[in-house]
C-alpha cells in the first residue's frame, strides 16, 4: 500500500506570514506555482492560493501591497503524517473538497501532497496495470 511520503513533494515554497498579498503574488509567478504555505514561528499557520488572490484582492478592487498574507490564507488546512496511505489522503481531499494536503510530521512542514501528485500515481498504476494486461494476454 502505497504511502503519502512515497509519492509527496518535499520542497514545498512557504513564505513568511507578515508578507504582503502582493510579494506572495510576485512569488506565485516566478516559481511557477498556484499556492504558498505561510509559516509563522517556524510552523505552517496557513496556505495561501492563487484562487485566493483573485477572489480576496483583485475582485475586491484591493491594493495587494497593504495586504498582509496572514489576512487572507486559509487558516483551516488540512493536513496527514507521511505514513498515512494515499487512499486515506484522497479520501480527505474529497470529503473536504480541497486540491492540497499538508504533510506534517511532529507538528513540521515535511511535505505536500497535491491533486496533481494523485493523479500521476494513478496514471503510473494504470500503465502498468495496462502492461502487466497485455503481457498476460500473449
Amino acid at each position: 500500500m502505497t504511502q503519502v511520503r512515497d509519492i509527496m513533494q518535499k520542497n514545498v515554497i512557504t513564505i513568511d506570514h507578515d508578507k504582503t498579498a502582493l510579494e506572495g503574488a510576485v512569488m506565485l509567478k516566478e516559481k511557477d506555482i498556484s499556492f504558498l504555505v505561510i509559516i509563522k514561528d517556524n510552523k505552517p499557520s496557513g496556505i495561501v492560493s492563487e484562487r485566493d488572490i483573485v477572489r480576496k484582492i483583485a475582485a475586491e478592487n484591493l491594493t495587494a501591497s497593504s495586504i498582509k498574507l496572514e489576512e487572507i490564507m486559509s487558516k483551516k488546512y488540512k493536513w496527514v503524517e507521511p505514513n498515512t496511505k494515499v487512499e486515506f489522503a484522497v479520501q480527505k481531499m474529497i470529503n473536504n473538497n480541497i486540491r492540497r494536503l499538508l504533510v506534517l510530521e511532529n507538528e513540521n512542514l515535511v511535505g505536500v501532497i497535491t491533486q496533481t501528485d494523485l493523479a500521476e500515481v494513478l496514471r503510473s498504476k494504470l500503465l502498468i496495470n495496462g502492461t502487466l494486461e497485455n503481457i498476460e494476454s500473449k
